[in-house]
């Protein structure tokens, strides 16, 4: 049974009417909230409906911050199909900051990049006194310098009865994360959600998540084994030296710490720290090539060795000399002529013909860490029949090449929406809050290590029907570490977030008040909401028996044995009952 939201500012039949989000909306409209909910699950909808009934009070106007301008696109296509009299308007790095100050003042509803929020309020070109809702889309972000934390405090420094609205699925793995983010932001309450929720499970799409493990072919291993020896060496060294306190293989946080110490021992006069300093740099440098050829590929590490070893990339002395050793002349010589033998590659290609052949409507989306995979992979699944490949990459440059500006990734994205791509190859850029169609198979090039990129990237399918997700894991390798931290990471979230959530000012808002605007249509037949999230608890209610079923067979003692009791006492120790036998 469908029941459609109705509201006076809501074009009738598009949002589908939910009572956890309706809970939520009336939770959110008493002060400042921070929404956690799983992907997929409508945290964007409850934000419609806060605009709706905001608009309805004529006080103020509407900001609404996404972290990039693909999201803002994506926000404000939504808003003009969703929102009835009003037409909303977006604002990013793309408007040339002489044209914004007009464009502050055309709409009730503005949907901007943090960047230009927080920089139009410098330099005197914004206000935020009369804004009455700041909705922050991704709020986990609101941390550290990022823009959207700055945009939030200036919002709270200058408004003078707004609310803030944070919308996440992964607000971080650790309770000072999520206090920072709440402390910034003066949250009042956290309302929040799990997967599980009877009320919620029902309306997510079925999501398979699979471990794909891959074994690291005989040749990669031979290539990365005198590295392997190299970077023991190094690390064996600094060990002595005690700058490197980790146990273990060689991992990057261990190198990192190491490096702090090293500099830390130079600004307290110890020569020898220079040394260290170099020989760390280099090991740094070699782990990141022996993960790029057991985790990612020929290609890549060939690439990655390539954009190196340019003088303009890397001016510093310690990968000059990397590149003079004879041991990376020589792996540079055997990767040059080389053919892709990473079976994650041709894993990959597996995957992709498996599902256009059983699907050839599909879409797929393959996550990769590193540019250079991205590339790699783009050429390998070129050849496929039926394939129709496109990159999606950050617009920062790097190494020389160009990235996508803002502008040409919403065209990448439109693209594979519309079906003239059906593989989208990306980086992190397209991990956040993108609703993409019918992207129903995601594959993890390799495990992150990241609770919130993780979360993120899953969300990318199942959105709209079942969906599945394929994590490759090179056997043996860093990627096994990665899957376990991520995991352990998102375990620990919902704890943090409860955690947080206890100590907050404001207790949870239940009674419904802050909704008295909006219906619910069932069956054609139109009732409050209140009453609709009303039956809706009581259907989900624990059902408690009246009569117990349960057979309880009749107790009987079969041979029972006396046992003395003075088998119970310590030797030598005497009971009441001698005492009795004596008199």
């Amino acid at each position: 049974m469908r029941h459609v939201v109705q509201h006076t500012e809501l074009v009738e039949d598009v949002i589908e009417g939910r009572a956890y989000q309706l809970e939520a909306v009336d939770e959110a409209l008493s002060g400042s909230m921070l929404l956690v909910l799983p992907t997929a699950a409508g945290k964007t909808a409850v934000s419609w409906m806060l605009i709706a009934e905001k608009l309805r009070e004529r006080n103020g106007w509407i900001l609404f911050i996404a972290p990039t301008s693909a999201l803002v696109d994506q926000h404000l296509k939504d808003l003009k199909k969703v929102i009835k009299n009003v037409e909303a308007v977006s604002i990013t790095g793309g408007n040339l900051p002489k044209k914004r100050e007009g464009l502050w003042k055309k709409s009730k509803i503005i949907v901007a990049t943090p960047q230009v929020v927080r920089n139009d309020v410098l330099n005197g070109i914004l206000s935020l006194e009369e804004c009455s809702l700041l909705i922050l889309d991704e709020a986990h972000h609101s941390t550290g310098k990022h823009a959207m934390v700055q945009s939030a405090e200036m919002f709270n420094a200058s408004s003078k009865n707004g609310i803030i609205f944070g919308a996440t699925a992964s607000p971080g793995s650790n309770a000072m994360m999520v206090n920072e983010i709440c402390s910034r932001l003066e949250i009042e309450r956290i309302h929040i959600r799990k997967s599980d929720d009877p009320m919620l499970k029902n309306y997510l799409s079925g999501l398979e998540i699979e471990e794909i493990l891959v074994n690291v072919p005989e040749k990669i291993q031979i290539l990365v084994n005198p590295l392997e020896l190299w970077i023991n060496g190094i690390v064996d060294r600094e060990r002595r030296l005690g700058k490197y306190i980790r146990t273990g293989p060689p991992s990057f946080g261990g190198l990192k710490e190491a490096m702090s110490r090293a500099q830390h021992s130079i600004k307290l006069g110890d020569v020898r720290g220079y040394s260290s300093v170099s020989n760390i740099a280099t090991a740094m440098t070699l782990n990141h090539l022996i993960n790029h050829l057991l985790t990612q590929g020929i290609t890549a590490a060939r690439e990655f060795l390539d954009i190196s070893a340019e003088m303009r990339n890397n001016p510093s002395k310690s990968i000059q000399n990397f590149h003079k050793d004879k041991r990376i002349i020589e792996l540079r010589k055997s990767l040059m002529n080389m053919e892709e033998i990473h079976n994650k590659v041709g894993t990959v290609r597996r995957l992709v013909r498996h599902r256009l052949r059983r699907d050839p409507n599909s879409k797929i989306i393959v996550f990769a860490s590193f540019r250079n995979t991205v590339e790699a992979l783009e050429k390998a699944l070129i050849d496929l029949n039926g394939v129709k490949s496109i990159q999606m990459i950050g617009q920062s440059e790097r190494a020389g090449k160009k990235g996508l500006k803002p502008r040409e990734q919403i065209d990448v994205l439109n693209k594979f929406r519309e079906g003239e791509y059906n593989v989208l190859v990306a980086t992190s850029v397209a991990e956040e809050g993108l609703d993409i169609p019918s992207a129903d198979l995601v594959i993890f090039y390799e495990p992150v290590g990241s609770e919130i990129r993780t979360i993120q990237r899953r969300g990318r399918t199942g959105r709209h029907r079942e969906g599945e997700v394929m994590v490759l894991i090179a056997e043996g390798t860093r990627d096994e570490n990665m899957r376990l931290a991520a995991q352990k990471k998102e375990r620990n979230m919902y704890r943090s977030v409860q955690r947080v959530r206890k100590k907050l000012p404001r207790k949870n808002h239940i009674d419904l008040s802050n909704i008295q605007n909006f219906d619910i249509i069932q069956d054609n037949e139109v009732i409050s909401a209140t009453k609709f999230i009303k039956e809706e608890r009581e259907n989900y209610r624990p059902k408690m028996k009246q009569i117990d079923l349960n057979e309880v067979g009749n107790i009987e003692k079969h041979n029972s044995i006396e046992i003395e009791a003075k088998r119970y006492r310590p030797t030598g120790q005497r009971g009441l009952e001698e005492y009795g036998e004596k008199e």
